[in-house]
């Protein structure tokens, strides 16, 4: 187990060090300057830039509104867009790493959840070949408009064929 966990470790390390590279910077409204760290917790201090997937404000969703059913379990999700304002809070405090997570997490609010699962369970080793991750890749940067991802499942494909760690290898 320790082999992989290194291996795992080693990948998230590489992937860190390029993720600057690929990194594409939050934006923010058009009318709303950027959010700096006093903007945190974003809830509280915006909570007109909270909404959810449907277009519900943060002050719609009460324990009533859930019991009437005016709320659904899809009005619970975070959208892509607090995701990328929290983003841009994390950058102005200093936690570019933090920023590079919520960008990533933006992206994945795009992809089932079914989806998801079976792409990260793709990325265990000997689970796929380098084409099946490259294929995941491109579905990520096509289908999903996710780069950031995408780029990190196509590293992981590169990774693990350097490191013999694809189906078959083993």
């Amino acid at each position: 187990m320790s082999e992989i966990d290194d291996l795992v470790a080693k990948i998230v390390q590489q992937i860190g060090e390029t993720a600057t590279a690929t990194t594409v910077k939050p934006q923010a409204p058009t009318t709303q300057a950027a959010l700096t760290k006093k903007d945190y917790p974003l809830y509280s201090q915006h909570p007109e830039l909270v909404h959810s997937p449907s277009g519900k404000q943060l002050k719609d969703i009460t324990l009533d509104n859930i019991l009437s059913d005016k709320i659904k379990s899809n009005d619970l999700r975070i959208t892509p867009d607090t995701l990328r304002l929290q983003g841009e809070v994390a950058n102005d405090a200093g936690r570019d790493a933090v920023q590079r997570n919520f960008q990533r997490a933006s992206e994945l609010t795009a992809i089932p959840d079914d989806r998801l699962l079976e792409m990260y369970n793709a990325l265990r080793p000997y689970r796929s070949t380098k084409a099946e991750l490259l294929a995941m890749s491109a579905e990520l940067k096509d289908k999903y408009h996710a780069p950031i991802n995408a780029g990190w499942f196509a590293q992981a494909a590169d990774f693990y064929e350097s490191r013999k760690k694809l189906k078959g290898d083993n």
